[in-house]
């Protein structure tokens, strides 16, 4: 069985193939999830209201604050494998 590293990136390439677009609130999921993965707590200041992507990305990862980095790996593992 590969390691946690190894199918997490595996699992990053697949999202780049998935057959369906998944919804925002999906997509926003899955970038906290490969954010808290990759790099932990967020870091930086909240963007401004002007930059509503930004911000709602953000307020995403932030929700994520505190989960363990190999946890966030395995939901969004989980998360690919069952929109693939």
């Amino acid at each position: 069985m590969p390691d946690l590293q190894t199918a997490f990136e595996a699992a990053v390439a697949d999202s780049q193939n998935l057959s369906e677009r998944p919804d925002n609130a999906t997509l926003l999921k899955l970038y906290a999830l490969y954010k808290q993965g990759s790099l932990g707590d967020v870091a930086g200041t909240k963007p401004g209201f002007g930059d509503m992507v930004g911000r709602a990305k953000w307020d995403a990862w932030h929700t994520l604050k505190g989960t363990p980095r190999e946890t966030a790996m395995q939901q969004y593992i989980d998360l690919i494998e069952s929109l693939g």
